[in-house]
């Protein structure tokens, strides 16, 4: 079970990491919480204030946070007219804050469990709602990396064949490696 997850029945899977493997993504999750950016002010706000609160209308300018927030309209790197600007603009005003929610706690969630195991490594089990948080933060991290790595599914197969000495290569790894631990909780949910 090596830095992969196995069925543990019901829809809930179990990993077996050992204390590198639980520091590098725990890294990596602190990294994406840095990312993402803080949370909604909390203490003196108003709660009824913050569930009316409006996101940017504007895409984010980091290829990595925009591929984390891609526009609902039009096609990713094309042209579009000024009404499916309008609209995708309207789209994320509203819904941004709840996605940028949803996203540090999914990466919270991994990082707090990581946590758990008190630098050993040791075996994580997911019940069937923290694979599905598991699964959202894994996507986000490939996805981040995928950007910085301006991977296409063309040239995907080419990241195996990069030499040792490629300056990319760490990510590359990294990228690859949370592939096969995505792939793997999908199929452990299934069994």
């Amino acid at each position: 079970m090596a830095g992969l997850f196995e069925s543990a029945g019901d829809g809930s899977a179990a990993i077996a990491l050992d204390e590198l493997e639980a520091s590098i993504l725990r890294s990596l999750e602190v990294q994406m919480l840095e990312l993402i950016g803080p949370g909604p002010g909390k203490g003196g706000d108003d709660p009824l204030a913050a569930l009316f609160a409006e996101g940017p209308t504007e895409a984010p300018s980091d290829p990595a946070l925009a591929r984390l927030f891609p526009d609902a309209y039009g096609e990713p790197g094309q042209p579009v007219d000024a009404d499916t600007a309008a609209a995708a603009g309207e789209f994320r005003r509203y819904t941004e804050i709840d996605l940028r929610t949803r996203k540090r706690e999914d990466a919270l969630h991994v990082v707090r469990a990581l946590d758990g195991l008190e630098g050993e490594g040791g075996v994580l089990k997911l019940t069937p709602a923290e694979c599905l948080r598991w699964l959202g933060a894994l996507n986000d991290l490939r996805l981040t990396l995928g950007a910085r790595l301006e991977v296409t599914e063309e040239d995907e197969q080419g990241l195996y064949a990069l030499p040792d000495t490629d300056e990319r290569k760490p990510l590359v790894m990294a990228y690859l490696w949370l592939g096969g631990m995505q792939e793997s909780l999908l199929d452990a949910m299934a069994d």
